[in-house]
């Protein structure tokens, strides 16, 4: 095209993009161009954003089981076979050497098998084993779908967290929870569709909930990060330093004033749209974002229920209640993370305490957190989902265990899964996922499926090719389905 073609819209685009850069308003600050043009090379005709760049609910593919999601997240990754897959045979042969090749790979040096230090017991009306580290959870049991299946590909916490975040350990992808927000939208315009609260900065970071090459508008909004009390975390910068409210009002009047003209020029134009709403959406959030967090306003009962009243479960505790408060207002992922600085469940020399100590912290937050979803009529549509990056070796690194990828497990509840049920198994040692084994890419395509999308059918086109979270794997495990 040459210059001589340019429409006068965009000339006149450009000559407003130039005295935004350097008006007194402060909209430069912002980086419009930069945001602008980021998207703009997309070339995306973005069906997912109304005329006005607000994002709305999006039909699904078909009828869904779960309206929304939680992940509850324990970074580090939890010993699948001192919490919810007990091992007999390992508990008979402490201490011999393992009866099996170990991998080629391996991410530190193995010595023999290490039985569990905690006695599992049958609950619930299922049946299920759980270990005595999680007395309140167990107690849920007929909720829980334990998926003993799972199976990732990077025995490193970098390469791990991301697969399990984005489907991919190698290359930046959007995260699963910005697909679900492509996929669906959100139900609430004066809040985020996906908000992770309190995660990591390490290993993938921001990755993790970023969307990558999907829309701006599908990353998540962390509140806070794990390296600050919950009690703490909240947005950056939500409360504009120098101007009140209504002369941020005027400030984006008169920006979409200047660009109504281009807005009709170009309606299928998504990327103006798309940050006009993004600024619109900050706005509002100024007053929806404190009242969420103002947990002033639970009762003391509550507050009991998730154990805010209490040191040890206080902080996720917080967490967790603070979840609840965003799902029902119409959030549609959110991200709840367990992470310790010092003592995260990445036990490979003390098992014992560390495990003990992180069980505890979030034992009973988790079963009040269900209870609570479930008095409010919210579990029946919501799904539920407990696990970490990969799970442990049944062989031991003195007193703990190393990273093991190739076989742990997660559990699911709510959102028209079969509770008391487990799926799937490892080998007697649980070193290996062995029947109706789930890869990471599986277990998308069930996410998906329950939340009434079509995993090969949520594509985005980028490159020159289409993408997906299940890349070009990834099979429903139909028989979790109640």
């Amino acid at each position: 095209m040459s210059h001589d073609s340019i429409t006068s819209p965009l000339v006149s685009l450009n000559t407003r993009r130039r005295w935004l850069g350097s008006s007194a308003l402060g909209f430069g600050c912002l980086a419009l161009r930069g945001l602008l043009g980021a998207d703009s090379v997309l070339g995306q005709d973005d069906s997912h954003s109304s005329p006005t760049g607000l994002l709305f609910p999006k039909r699904p593919d078909f009828t869904p089981r779960a309206k929304r999601i939680v992940f509850l997240f324990m970074k580090g990754g939890p010993s699948h076979i001192d919490t919810f897959d007990p091992k007999p045979l390992l508990t008979r042969d402490d201490g011999k050497p393992p009866p099996f090749e170990l991998p080629r790979v391996l991410f530190a040096q193995q010595g023999n098998l290490l039985k569990s230090p905690w006695k599992f017991s049958q609950h619930g009306q299922s049946g299920l084993p759980v270990s005595e580290l999680f007395p309140n959870v167990a107690k849920h049991i007929d909720k829980l779908c334990v998926l003993r299946s799972l199976h990732g590909s990077n025995p490193a916490h970098g390469g791990a967290l991301l697969k399990i975040h984005t489907g991919s350990d190698q290359f930046v992808r959007p995260s699963m929870g910005a697909w679900i927000t492509y996929g669906l939208g959100t139900e609430n315009q004066d809040l985020p569709a996906f908000v992770t609260i309190c995660p990591t900065l390490a290993h993938g970071g921001v990755n993790n909930w970023g969307s990558a090459f999907l829309p701006t508008y599908c990353q998540g909004t962390p509140i806070g990060n794990a390296s600050q009390p919950a009690s703490q975390a909240t947005v950056q910068h939500i409360v504009h330093p120098r101007l009140d409210r209504p002369t941020q009002r005027k400030q984006l009047d008169l920006l979409s004033k200047m660009n109504e003209e281009f807005s009709k020029a170009y309606p299928h134009e998504a990327a103006l749209s798309g940050q006009l709403g993004a600024y619109e959406l900050a706005f509002r959030m100024q007053t929806s974002l404190p009242e969420i967090q103002d947990l002033q306003t639970e009762t003391e009962a509550t507050l009991r229920l998730y154990g805010v009243d209490d040191p040890v479960t206080e902080n996720f505790g917080r967490q967790c209640l603070m979840a609840r408060r965003f799902l029902e207002r119409g959030v549609r992922f959110v991200q709840v993370t367990h992470s310790d600085s010092e003592v995260q469940w990445d036990q490979h020399s003390d098992l014992y305490q560390g495990h003990t100590k992180n069980a505890a912290e979030v034992d009973r937050p988790i079963a009040g957190f269900l209870s609570d979803l479930e008095q409010r009529g919210l579990l029946k549509d919501t799904l539920v989902l407990w696990g970490g990056e990969f799970g442990r070796t049944p062989t031991s690194q003195g007193n703990g265990r190393d990273h093991n990828p190739h076989g742990f497990c997660m559990w699911m509840a709510g959102g028209g899964v079969r509770g008391g049920f487990a799926y799937g198994a490892t080998d007697d040692y649980g070193y290996y996922a062995a029947e109706q084994k789930m890869h990471v890419h599986d277990l998308h395509a069930t996410i998906l499926h329950i939340l009434g999308l079509d995993h090969e059918r949520l594509t985005y086109r980028y490159a020159g090719r289409d993408f997906r979270l299940t890349d070009v794997a990834g099979q429903v495990a139909h028989e979790i389905l109640a």
